[in-house]
């Protein structure tokens, strides 16, 4: 159960307020559980960097399905920014990211992190706007984010929704040339709800 978390009107704390969402373990157990047909069980882990590997606020990400949780099937580094109007978060990739399997949930491993072991993901970046009590987010305009899946090349469309307790994502490899989906679900976004906040993990910014 995770403590409700009061969004502040003043825009200079999205930041670190996006930060506090976004830092947990979350599950769609429940959606899991209701259509095991369409929806395998699935863990998404934020959890936050020291201050130092990018003088702020980031995060190291895995995406792995319940069963086989040494196993992620996305992992990823990320560096939020404050762009006044919106928060900006750049998206990294790992050179081995094998080697970093389980970081999200063992700290030696996450420990292990350098910021030589990772790559920027040009024109993938995620940009977030609050929206009330939430914050809504879309990768950068441009359809420039390109992903080779069975030898055809796409790019992603990905749409996010976060509260302090939840995280709802629908990602969309389209086809270049035709603009028809590739990859990604067909059956709507999948719902995750925050198993364990590590919002305490995220660095004070001054």
């Amino acid at each position: 159960m995770t403590t409700p978390l009061h969004i502040s009107e003043s825009k200079s704390n999205d930041l670190v307020t996006l930060a506090h969402c976004m830092a947990g373990d979350f599950s769609n157990h429940k959606q899991s559980c209701e259509n095991p047909k369409n929806y395998a069980h699935i863990h998404v882990y934020f959890r936050p960097l020291p201050f130092d590997f990018f003088s702020g606020i980031g995060f190291y990400s895995e995406q792995v399905y319940d069963y086989d949780l040494w196993n992620p099937y996305r992992q990823g580094v990320h560096r939020l920014v404050d762009r006044e109007d919106h928060i900006y978060i750049e998206n990294y990739s790992l050179k081995n990211a094998f080697l970093y399997a389980g970081a999200a949930r063992e700290l030696d491993i996450l420990k292990t992190i350098t910021i030589d072991c990772i790559e920027r993901r040009y024109h993938c970046a995620m940009i977030f706007r609050r929206d009330g009590d939430l914050f809504r987010g879309s990768v950068e305009p441009g359809n420039l984010c390109l992903i080779e899946r069975n030898g055809c090349q796409t790019y992603l469309v990905s749409d996010v929704e976060v509260t302090q307790s939840s995280w709802i994502s629908l990602d969309r490899g389209m086809d270049i040339n035709t603009h028809e989906q590739v990859w990604g679900s067909t059956f709507g976004p999948l719902r995750f709800e925050k198993r364990e906040s590590f919002a305490h993990e995220v660095p004070t910014i001054l």
